[in-house]
């Protein structure tokens, strides 16, 4: 690879340990609880949540460095943002949908291909909130359970795409195990089944930057997880369990993704950080459509409401081969 990178190339070479400003009840007793807390939800007061700011999530895990760098462009947010209520309920569907799923187990030798449609910060640090047009961005993640350095590849194509239609790869310095930074297949597998237990570990091992809380980065590595990944129905499960014990989470009535599809969204505001991320779901099938990213309030640049920065559309999520094969149609 040449010496004389670009500023792009050299954000795509970052170390995996980038820091981004970001437990199981038995079934029966979920299905009752579901219904209490249902019950619970539509007469609760509708209580705003607090407002906070921190990086994009649900980003392809390609594109999560690009993002740390590009934080700070934005643009207006929507006029006005319905009052939240508890994402208990609707979070304990998605995971009884999530585990009616059919997953085939992936192999160490696949990839995991998703496609975006993606609409990003394009300002400058310094500069107002400026959103690019949208455009596609296609993420190939190894499953190879051994550490490694290339964790994936990626490609965007479309105005405003960084080096559209160049297939680029996803590089540490040093090889990274399998985890977090090096989420496959085999390694989600292992993960605990118990929301309780899956959210303690979470808990003890997610990276907190100096500007967000506990909370919000276990909310944003979950949302990565879910988003990016493909793993055994009981983990997804699990994880949307584990997602509604984090204080703070609510549910929002309506949200659309970068395609312009409507959902129901599960929400979380970050005083710390001063942001608020939305996931937003299919009304009828919980199917995960993509997700928005809002800072709340910045002083330095007079942002004091909801202001949109970021928002995607996942369009594809299948299981691949190699890096650069795309699905069939009929697949994912």
């Amino acid at each position: 690879m040449s010496t004389n990178r670009s500023e792009a190339e050299e954000l795509l070479s970052a170390p995996a340990e980038w820091d981004l400003p970001r437990s199981r009840h038995l079934h029966f007793k979920d299905v009752l609880m579901q219904q209490i807390d249902e019950d619970l939800a539509s007469a609760a007061a509708q209580t705003p949540g607090r407002r906070t700011w921190r990086p994009a999530v649900l980003l392809p895990l390609a594109s999560m460095a690009l993002a740390g760098a590009l934080l700070v462009t934005f643009t207006s947010g929507d006029p006005e943002t319905p009052a939240p209520v508890s994402a208990t309920a609707t979070l304990n569907r998605i995971a009884v949908a999530a585990m009616a799923s059919d997953e085939t187990p992936v192999r160490d030798d696949q990839f995991v291909y998703v496609r975006r449609l993606v609409i990003e910060n394009k300002g400058t640090f310094e500069g107002p909130v400026r959103l690019g047009a949208p455009h596609t961005s296609e993420v190939w993640t190894s499953q190879n359970p051994e550490p490694v350095r290339v964790l994936g590849w990626m490609r965007d194509s479309g105005k405003d795409a960084i080096m559209p239609g160049q297939m680029l790869p996803i590089e540490s310095p040093s090889a990274v195990p399998a985890g977090f930074d090096h989420p496959t297949y085999k390694w989600l597998a292992s993960l605990p089944t118990d929301p309780d237990a899956l959210l303690q570990l979470l808990y003890k091992q997610v990276r907190v930057a100096d500007d967000e809380s506990k909370e919000q980065a276990v909310f944003s590595q979950i949302g990565d997880l879910l988003s990016g990944t493909v793993m055994p129905p009981e983990n997804t499960a699990a994880l949307y369990k584990a997602a509604a014990r984090i204080p703070g989470v609510r549910e929002l009535p309506d949200a659309v993704d970068a395609a312009g599809r409507h959902g129901i969204a599960i929400t979380r505001e970050d005083a710390r950080s001063a942001t608020r991320d939305e996931w937003i779901f299919d009304k009828k099938t919980l199917a995960f459509l993509g997700a928005r990213n809002y800072i709340t309030h910045d002083e330095t640049k007079g942002i004091t409401s909801d202001t949109l920065f970021g928002s995607t559309a996942v369009l594809r999520h299948a299981v691949v081969d190699r890096h650069g094969e795309e699905p069939a149609k009929s697949d994912g």
